[in-house]
């Protein structure tokens, strides 16, 4: 049995962030660009598959930027700095300073006209970084940092700034950039890569780009005819037959977040491993023993229901024939499925459920990624499925920190903030600007009722014997 030490819940306090918007500013390009009004760019299948038709958005904060001893910036205000850095890196990066439209058959296009750009809103609060609690913890109270037009309709990614960042000045002299990229755009990886650059140029006080960005979605063009290979039960619509997404929305879950350390992460690798030849990753043991922990605690039936675990694989390092250009920022990620009964995620050991995510995630490869270009052209669905569902995003994969140092050092934290619109997602991510240990930080949305049970099967106390 592990110990309980090794598995910390986190607490974050519930507060207002009083602030005052002076100001939303459009940011265009710097310099000239290679399109004109009228012009439109192509986007995958990948790129518009209804789960990237979502803005991404995540929190960076920073110590008082009044101390400029380590940065080029010159005591600049840091609204400045980052709306000129932006401005610049626009110029290479100029797709996310048009919009997007619908064209036939639901199909998405960037495209260009007058008077677009990306948006900035410069605020201020009155508060002082230290009074918004643990900023290792991401908080939903956070929300107001992260700027939202008025009226704005969920999922709304039709004819909006395809950028959206909001800059927030505590009176401590610190400060908060909350950024919304449109995934469509870009996939997370593709997302580290524009952040790094802007942050770079904003340090460098002049344009860096390292690589230089490549558009060429027509890699991912459909083959014709469509050659469906694979099920595709990721993307299935299940109608709800069992107690799990009823439970969730209506009884107004919870976000919890679990310290995970790496010796818990070790333990769980070790005791996971399933019985034959090939070895497990710690995210597929992790993921695994996350999964079973959730549908134990919320006690979902009936036993012989299906759920489904998806996850997110970066394909990029599996296209050889030809491989992807250096510096490709769109997406190309494929959805991963492990799919199993209650029954057996909730009595069977943990080294069956490993091996159902292990064969999810090496499952994906070339010959998948292009089945299921070919399956969304076909078939293109047209909404969320949540049915029996839980989504893992695994942000550990990503340099969050290193990639968003504007001049200020490394942010205090990167991340989300709010799981709880869509409580089926649970995320993986790094701990801390500059955590050496190896810890996780695990965020999962719960019923209140569900908490206890949670984290008692989460830190293996009425485990039994796993192995």
């Amino acid at each position: 049995m592990a110990s309980c030490s090794w598995v910390q819940e986190l607490q974050f306090p519930q507060l207002e962030i009083p602030l005052a918007i002076h100001q939303l500013v459009r940011i265009m390009p710097a310099a000239a660009i290679p399109a004109a009004p009228g012009d439109t760019l192509y986007l995958s299948n990948l790129d518009d598959i209804i789960g990237a038709r979502v803005f991404t958005p995540t929190i960076y904060f920073y110590r008082s930027s009044e101390d400029d001893s380590k940065s080029n910036n010159n005591n600049r205000p840091v609204f400045e700095i980052l709306r000129q850095a932006l401005a610049d890196i626009l110029v290479p990066y100029y797709p996310l300073s048009a919009r997007l439209r619908e064209i036939h058959n639901g199909k998405l296009e960037v495209f260009f006209g007058p008077d677009q750009g990306a948006l900035m809103v410069e605020a201020r609060s009155e508060m002082v970084l230290a009074e918004l609690g643990d900023l290792a913890v991401p908080n939903p109270a956070w929300a107001p940092l992260i700027y939202k037009f008025p009226n704005e309709e969920p999922y709304k990614i039709l004819d909006m700034p395809l950028v959206i960042a909001q800059v927030t000045v505590f009176s401590c002299g610190g400060f908060s950039l909350g950024l919304r990229l449109c995934h469509c755009i870009c996939d997370g990886f593709g997302a580290m890569q524009f952040l790094s650059a802007w942050a770079a140029t904003a340090k460098a006080g002049r344009l860096v780009v390292n690589p230089q960005p490549c558009w060429e979605r027509e890699f991912f063009r459909p083959r014709h005819p469509p050659i469906i290979k694979h099920p595709h039960i990721e993307y299935m619509r299940i109608d709800e037959g069992s107690s799990l997404t009823m439970t969730l929305w209506q009884a107004k879950p919870i976000q919890k977040c679990y310290r995970i350390s790496r010796e818990f992460q070790a333990h769980l690798k070790n005791l996971a491993q399933p019985d034959d030849n090939f070895p497990c990753t710690s995210f597929d043991a992790m993921a695994a023993h996350i999964w079973r922990s959730w549908v134990r605690a919320i006690d979902v039936q009936p036993p012989n229901y299906k759920l489904r675990l998806t996850f997110s694989v970066n394909a990029r390092q599996k296209l050889k024939n030809p491989p992807l250009k250096d510096g490709f920022y769109g997406n190309v990620v494929c959805v991963a499925c492990a799919m199993s009964s209650v029954n057996e995620l909730v009595n069977g050991q943990l080294k069956y459920t490993t091996r159902l995510v292990r064969e999810a995630r090496l499952g994906v490869s070339e010959d998948y990624l292009r089945s299921t270009v070919d399956f969304v052209e076909v078939e293109r669905p047209r909404r969320l499925e949540f049915g029996g569902k839980l989504t893992i995003t695994q942000w550990t994969r990503f340099s969050i920190y290193e990639s968003a140092d504007f001049g200020w050092g490394r942010p205090i934290y990167a991340g989300p903030i709010d799981l709880t619109p869509t409580p089926q997602v649970c995320v993986f991510l790094p701990e801390g600007e500059a955590d050496p240990n190896g810890n996780m930080v695990v965020c999962i949305c719960l019923p209140e009722s569900a908490t206890e049970k949670f984290i008692e099967f989460l830190c293996l106390k009425n485990s039994g014997n796993e192995s």
